[in-house]
């Protein structure tokens, strides 16, 4: 499946978590639903992933997660906020650089309609 193709169908997913839901929920709960969203479509993912930092070779701790990496190409970080923050975005793209993936979605489930609160992120590597 190619990346564009798995985008699409994790923002279907979150689209149809975020019709049934609404705003106003915590985002474990929105994460819950999306992890059995994304089961019914079929794609592979992953929660609550450890990323590990490096420096000049060495491990300096395991202290970020990724809430999902879905079919080991995009990385989600979900979000229930009143409004996106820089530093948001720049959480996101810290996870893509330490883990060396290019694409990145930030969801916000607190946005109507949820394309408000979609934030498409790539790393440059």
């Amino acid at each position: 499946m190619e990346v564009d193709e798995i985008t699409r169908e994790v923002i279907g997913a979150a689209m149809d978590v975020h019709r049934a839901f609404g705003v106003g929920l915590l985002e474990s709960a929105y994460a819950a639903a999306l992890a059995h969203e994304l089961e019914l479509r079929g794609l592979r993912f992953a929660r609550e992933v450890p990323i590990a930092a490096t420096y000049k070779g060495i491990s300096v701790g395991v202290g970020y997660r990724a809430d999902f990496i879905v079919e080991d190409s995009i990385v989600l970080e979900l979000k229930a906020v009143e409004v996106l923050l820089p530093t948001h975005r720049a959480q996101l793209l810290s996870y893509l650089r330490l883990a060396d993936f290019k694409l990145g979605l930030l969801i916000n489930f607190h946005d109507a309609p949820l394309t408000r609160g979609i934030r498409r992120v790539v790393n440059n590597l």
